[in-house]
């Protein structure tokens, strides 16, 4: 997979092996422009997932309001028979980034009309505009107080006069982001981290010290190069991969739209769930637990710790999700092999067969690199598969029969 001159070289890359020819599809172009647009914004991991999430979202929902095979998650209105799907994606996507961005409204003012002009002009063409903008100001509106942007108001624990660091913890306000599929962001909130005199506590302290060190004479040089590949995070550690998978299957614009929004709704309730756990159990990292606990003070994890609690792991989560709903797409055995790259291991390409080795990789990855205990990345990995699956269960389902739809119209209103 080759991406798009318009996108930068460093967001990561997938391809499958054997994949048929290219073929054109708005969701996919405007996924690799929204990823891109969140990554120019240095947007953190979950609002980037937001972002991915609403745009999804508003792209699914306008191009189903034509085709009207599936549940809505947010449009209520008329159905638009006779429009233009790819018209109506492309609006959508554009209205939802310019909201989001509007420093960065020449690029996407651009990019929509590119894509716009691979489409004849006509009735069909200016109804799918419509719909597409009106579908996006519904999604907006939806989203709109949703608690995301806040400032965090994490206190560490201190001692009066004695020096704590500065560089506080990120994302502790997303335990209060309104969910897209799960009741509220404690649903499912895990039992705390093993207790520091289990057997299971000394197991996942002595793997990590060993295993995750900087300078560690277990870890194999396979796994150090893991361990710096999945230092991606957020949708540019997924979307890739949901892109190889779809272009090794070619489906309907509605079907794409929906596999993408639901991946993303699942990711971003997957962050909405492990900063819930994170921030209720503030369970220390293994810098500081080797250091104090483990009796090497000179200590240090092969990556970068990240800037909030360790329990759970939240690579594990989301890749979790992400895989659950993609197992249900493209099935649990093996298919053909797809690949991805990182802009964090340069020359370094992981493939699979199975859709579950992505995520056990991942898992290890964490633990390779330092950062998170066995356990945490096993619940971790247990509560994203929870959310993958409600995600399926109960959104973007199909409809029963055509009455379920809403009443036809063609019309710009």
């Amino acid at each position: 997979m080759k991406l798009s001159r318009s996108i930068p070289a460093f967001l990561a890359s997938a391809t499958l092996m054997h994949a048929p020819a290219a073929f054109a599809d708005v969701v996919l172009d405007w996924s690799e422009i929204g990823l891109a647009r969140s990554m120019a914004a240095k947007q953190l991991p979950p609002d980037a997932a937001r972002t991915m999430a609403i745009m999804h979202v508003a792209m699914f929902d306008a191009v189903n309001a034509i085709e009207s095979r599936y549940r809505s998650y947010a449009y209520q209105g008329a159905r638009r028979i006779g429009a233009s799907p790819d018209a109506a994606a492309v609006a959508a996507a554009h209205a939802i980034l310019a909201q989001l961005f509007p420093d960065q409204a020449q690029g996407l003012d651009a990019a929509q009309a590119a894509s716009l002009s691979r489409i004849p002009e006509g009735e069909a063409k200016a109804v799918g505009l419509a719909l597409g903008r009106e579908v996006a100001s519904q999604c907006l509106q939806m989203r709109g107080q949703d608690g995301s942007g806040k400032a965090g108001a994490y206190r560490p624990r201190v001692q009066p006069g004695v020096y704590v660091a500065t560089a506080y913890p990120v994302s502790s306000e997303w335990a209060q982001v309104k969910p897209f599929v799960m009741n509220d962001a404690a649903q499912f909130r895990p039992p705390p981290p093993p207790s520091l005199d289990s057997q299971q506590w000394s197991r996942d302290l002595e793997e990590i010290r060993a295993m995750g060190a900087r300078a560690s004479a277990s870890r194999s040089r396979e796994q150090t190069d893991v361990a710096r590949f999945w230092t991606i995070t957020g949708p540019a550690s997924w979307n890739p991969i949901v892109r190889a998978l779809v272009q090794s299957r070619p489906a309907s614009l509605v079907d794409n739209a929906r596999l993408f929004a639901l991946v993303n709704l699942a990711a971003t309730d997957a962050f909405i769930a492990v900063f819930d756990a994170k921030y209720a159990y503030e369970f220390w990292r293994p810098i500081t637990a080797v250091r104090h606990a483990g009796a090497d003070p000179a200590w240090l994890p092969l990556v970068d710790t990240p800037m909030h609690p360790e329990y759970p792991c939240a690579h594990c989560i989301s890749s979790a999700a992400v895989a659950t709903v993609l197992e249900a797409h493209f099935g649990r055995g093996t298919i053909p092999v797809f690949s991805m790259t990182s802009p964090m291991a340069p020359g370094v390409t992981r493939s699979w067969t199975r859709i579950a080795d992505y995520a056990t990789e991942v898992n290890n990855a964490r633990i390779w690199g330092g950062v998170h205990y066995r356990n945490s990345t096993e619940v971790g990995e247990r509560m994203g598969r929870r959310i993958g699956a409600l995600a399926i269960e109960r959104h973007l389902t199909a409809l029963d029969s055509p009455r379920e739809a809403a009443p036809a119209a063609m019309s710009a209103r």
